[in-house]
């Protein structure tokens, strides 16, 4: 399946994207783990700024929206909405924002 990410301007600088979004094949099932595979196996670059090396957790101050909803706590292995899967919604990755 084609896997639409849209991605935040760090990150695609460090790809060296264009655009904003990006498309990814997934196989199997779609789920935050599954379409991060695919996205680091396409941008290399990209290994270690989302989640981390070790542990393939979150990075603290990503999150990640889907269908308008908060995915950032689901479970890696937590199957992405329908609308993600069948690429007509995007899987948004944002850098949050800290500070005072």
């Amino acid at each position: 399946m084609m896997i639409r990410i849209m991605l935040p301007a760090h990150l695609r600088m460090l790809a060296r994207l264009g655009s904003g979004e990006v498309t990814v094949q997934v196989e199997g099932a779609v789920t935050q783990r599954s379409v991060l595979d695919a996205l680091e196996l396409a941008y290399p670059m990209l290994r270690g700024t989302i989640r981390d090396h070790a542990t393939q957790q979150r990075r603290p101050f990503v999150r990640f929206f889907a269908c308008e909803e908060d995915r950032s706590h689901e479970p890696p292995d937590a199957p992405l909405p329908e609308a993600v899967a069948a690429g007509s919604e995007p899987l948004m990755i944002v850098g949050a924002m800290a500070g005072g």
